[in-house]
């Protein structure tokens, strides 16, 4: 026996800060009821109307007004939607992650790096070593005021009200300056290994050099005691 696939309701279309145009159709002291064109009117209160404090809810809005609303919070169990007139922040505290990839638009330079709108309560703050793995000598070196720009979350504190971002997080490291890094974590040899190396070299070089002319002479036989001797000698060294 088919049966028919479930049609979802329009409260389950809809999302939390979601945009709509809606018609006020009654004020009241404590706020405004407004028609979204959904099952059920949306509410307004008189603290939602405008950022500034409201001391009469028809100083901002009458009845039959076209107004912008969002939805700002869902209450399954209730008769209205709880609606804002003042928009909400494209990107909240506690939607900030750690690793998260952003938008945003490049709005203030400083000296130690640039500012960034991405849509929270304050810009991020992507410092110069942030914006790119070469070295540049400021910001604008590498972008510009009002350019769209993408960038990684490094850290953040809401209650410093601060957003540490990286540009260059999104791309990988160039080839030569990972190669660089390599060396720099290798020991560096100590002057005693490097005159061993050296006497070795040079060893090599007068062994190969008698060989060629005299086969089997005594210099090769001194040449190997030589290098077994410098190998003995650089192991109590060690120890």
């Amino acid at each position: 026996m088919e049966t028919s696939p479930v049609q979802p309701t329009q409260e389950s279309q809809v999302e939390r800060k979601k945009r709509f145009s809606g018609k006020v159709i009654k004020v009241t002291l404590a706020g405004a009821v407004v028609d979204i064109g959904l099952d059920k009117p949306g509410v307004v209160h008189i603290s939602q109307l405008r950022v500034e404090p409201v001391k009469r809810v028809d100083e901002v809005v009458q009845l039959g007004q076209q107004v912008d609303v969002w939805l700002r919070r869902m209450k399954p169990d209730a008769n209205y939607y709880d609606l804002t007139m003042i928009e909400p922040l494209g990107l909240e505290w506690r939607e900030i992650k750690k690793g998260m990839v952003v938008s945003g638009k490049v709005v203030k330079f400083e000296k130690f790096g640039v500012f960034i709108d991405i849509g929270a309560e304050r810009p991020g703050l992507a410092h110069v070593s942030e914006l790119s793995h070469d070295y540049i000598r400021s910001a604008e070196d590498v972008v510009k005021l009002g350019e769209e720009v993408q960038a990684k979350v490094l850290d953040f504190d809401r209650r410093k009200r601060q957003i540490k971002l990286s540009l260059k997080a999104l791309h990988d490291e160039p080839k030569a300056i990972l190669e660089v890094q390599e060396e720099a974590r290798e020991p560096a040899k100590t002057a005693f290994e490097l005159a061993y190396l050296r006497a070795m070299a040079n060893a090599e070089g007068q062994s190969d050099t008698v060989a060629s002319v005299e086969p089997g002479s005594k210099n090769k036989k001194v040449s190997t005691e030589q290098e077994e001797i410098l190998a003995r000698t650089l192991e109590n060294r060690r120890k």
